[in-house]
This record gives structure tokens, C-alpha cells and sequence, in this order.
């Protein structure tokens, strides 16, 4: 009783603190862009790299960071059938973006697919560094799976967010291995009307001020055709917890139909960007904020063009990495062409998931 009256004065803190302090007319738009300076003609890491054996569907989501000058990747891997379903969890690293070592499997979901397991499927690992602690956190996303209906989309249905942190501490405990420390967010009666079947669908943590904020997000997947994916907005004292909902900003504005998987970086004049999975083709979506807490308008960054557009769908990206002068790299998952390959029933080409890259500057007008 003592931890549900904690996250109910949390929740209502929240929300007067955001009523009081940010306006209700929408964010200005930024004097600044993402501009793509050069693109790469074709995937860096795919099911025929080393590494990759008995991956049969390849990769998707995840984040990429830089440190100490290694490239690190944690990424979904679709090992096998049911597809979305049967799951690793991997790291990668990499000196150059170009070749990649796989380090370890972080976790295996079950694959079962009769709607009993909460850890069936398992999804996006994203490392968050907690410097109060001085160590890596890692959140990611578990699904109950089901074969889908005339009505409902059930392959991940009700997402939970997990929290697992890393045994090693320090900035060099990246890797790991992490413990499980326990569910700190999913569907509840603390849900918006947004929040569907789905569940939590994507969590990414990030400092702002004197708080932790995340960008979550969800859909109606009860109800085939799925016509809306929103994200929102949560808040804690700490990276741990309690998490509560901002429910008087949520949903957010960014998108009018489709965002998913947004992921946050603080730049160097103190505003924030959030890159993401728009269904814009051949392009990643991004919105800027003045502080972390009022998100603008998205915008789009074409990623493939031309003779390069080697994907069928261009996913989602996994961060900007900072990498001096406002200059950034940004990594994405993608779906490979493949000729004569058809969509499925939902219009998704179900053909291997690869690892992208573009490197991108932050233009100032």
C-alpha cells in the first residue's frame, strides 16, 4: 500500500509540476535541422556477416553508442519462428562501424506462442548509464505472443518494460552480464485511452534538469487495421524509479499517425533531439526540445535515395552518436530488398532485418 500512495503522489506531482511550468501553446520550431552528409550504398551487418549464424530473420532496433572509442550495438535478433517471437537479445561491438564482433547473447525469449509467457518475446535493449549508481542500465521490452485474429494483432501483445542492471560497475560495465531488476512500466489503471493491447511497446530514459524523463509509447492493436501509433511521456526521481505518467502531455503531438522507438540525445547548446521510427519512406523521423519535456513538431531524414535505397522498409534508428563539430553518426535497422518478395497480411516484407548507417550534421540556421 505504502509504494501504490508513493507513485499516486508521484503521479500528481508530475502532473502539476508540467501544468505549472510549461505553456500550453505548442513548442516554436527549432532554427536547426539534421542534415545527411553521407550515406553508405548498402548494410554493414546482416544475417551472412560473422557472427550472424542461426539468425534467420536478422536484426531490428536497439542502440548504438560510442565508448571510449568502440562502437557498441545492442539489438533485437529474430532468430527464428515464430517470427517477432523467437528472440535474442546480443551485443555487438565494432572499431570502425563497418566490421562487427559479436560479443554475447544478453537474453532468450521462450517463443511460445500460445499467449501464457509475459517473456515470449523480447525486444529493443537500450543501455542508459546511471552515474548516481555507476553503472549501465539496460531496458527492453517482453511481449505475451499469440497467432494474430480477423481483429486483433497479437504477435506482441501487452508489452512490459523490463529494467536489468549491469553486474560490473563503471562506464567499462557496458557489457555486462545484467541482472534482471524487475517490470517499471506497463499497461495499467494509470494508462491513458492511447495505450492499447499493445502494452509499452518502447522505453528510453534520459536526464533532463533535475529529473529522469522517458518517451513511451503504444497502439490500439486490438483492432485490425491498426490506425494509430502514439508515444508518451513519463518521470521518476531516479533511473530506477518509481516511473509515473505525465498524463496531462501524453499522447505527445509529434507525429499525427505513426511514430515508434524514439530515442533521446542532449546536445551541446543544451537542447535535446529524439530520433525515430516514422512510416515515411526510406527515412527516419527527429523533434527537437528546449529542455526535454515540450517535443516539436517531427520532421524527416531521408536515409536511402537513389541507387542506394537498398532496403524494402527503413525501420528504426538507434541514436545519434556524437562525434564532434555536430557532427553525428546514425545507425538503422532495415528491412532487405529481395526480389519477388511479397508482403505479408499486414503489408509488412518479411525479409531479413540489417544494419545501416549515415552520418548526419546538425545544421543551425
Amino acid at each position: 500500500m505504502m509504494k501504490v500512495a508513493t507513485i499516486c503522489v508521484s503521479l500528481l506531482l508530475c502532473s502539476l509540476w508540467a501544468s505549472l511550468r510549461a505553456p500550453t501553446s505548442p513548442v516554436a520550431e527549432p532554427n536547426a535541422e539534421l542534415v545527411v552528409t553521407k550515406r553508405f550504398e548498402g548494410a554493414v551487418l546482416t544475417v551472412k556477416s560473422s557472427g550472424a549464424e542461426g539468425n534467420k530473420y536478422g536484426f531490428e532496433g536497439g542502440r548504438v553508442l560510442k565508448v571510449n572509442g568502440t562502437y557498441h550495438l545492442f539489438t533485437s535478433e529474430m532468430i527464428g519462428d515464430p517470427h517477432w517471437v523467437k528472440m535474442k537479445l546480443a551485443h555487438w561491438v565494432s572499431q570502425d562501424r563497418l566490421h562487427w564482433k559479436r560479443l554475447a547473447t544478453l537474453a532468450e525469449s521462450s517463443g511460445d506462442f500460445t499467449g501464457k509467457d509475459p517473456r515470449a518475446a523480447l525486444w529493443s535493449p537500450l543501455p542508459v548509464y546511471d552515474p548516481t549508481d555507476n553503472r549501465w542500465n539496460l531496458f527492453y521490452v517482453a511481449y505475451h505472443a499469440a497467432p494474430d485474429t480477423s481483429q486483433q494483432w497479437l504477435t506482441n501483445h501487452e508489452g512490459r518494460i523490463w529494467r536489468a542492471v549491469s553486474n560490473t560497475p563503471g562506464v567499462d560495465g557496458i557489457g555486462g552480464p545484467y541482472t534482471d531488476a524487475g517490470v517499471i512500466l506497463q499497461r495499467d489503471r494509470d494508462s491513458g485511452a492511447w495505450e492499447g493491447l499493445q502494452g509499452t511497446d518502447s522505453f528510453f530514459p534520459y536526464r533532463a534538469g533535475e529529473q529522469w524523463y522517458a518517451l513511451y509509447g503504444s497502439a490500439h492493436t486490438e483492432k485490425i487495421p491498426i490506425s494509430l501509433w502514439q508515444v508518451g511521456l513519463a518521470k521518476a526521481p531516479e533511473l530506477s524509479g518509481p516511473w509515473v505518467r505525465c498524463t496531462d502531455r501524453n499522447p505527445l503531438t509529434v507525429e499525427k499517425r505513426f511514430i515508434e522507438n524514439p530515442i533521446v540525445t542532449k546536445l551541446e547548446d543544451g537542447t535535446y533531439v529524439a530520433v525515430y521510427d516514422t512510416d515515411e519512406p526510406n527515412a527516419i523521423g527527429y523533434t527537437f526540445s528546449p529542455e526535454g519535456v515540450r517535443w516539436a513538431s517531427g520532421r524527416h531524414l531521408l536515409v536511402q535515395e537513389g541507387k542506394g535505397v537498398w532496403a524494402s522498409e527503413v525501420r528504426t534508428p538507434l541514436g545519434l552518436i556524437p562525434e564532434g563539430k555536430d557532427s553525428f553518426t546514425l545507425f538503422y535497422t532495415a528491412n532487405e530488398r529481395v526480389s519477388g518478395m511479397q508482403p505479408d497480411a499486414n503489408g509488412i516484407n518479411i525479409t531479413p532485418g540489417s544494419l545501416g548507417l549515415v552520418e548526419v550534421r546538425l545544421k543551425k540556421q
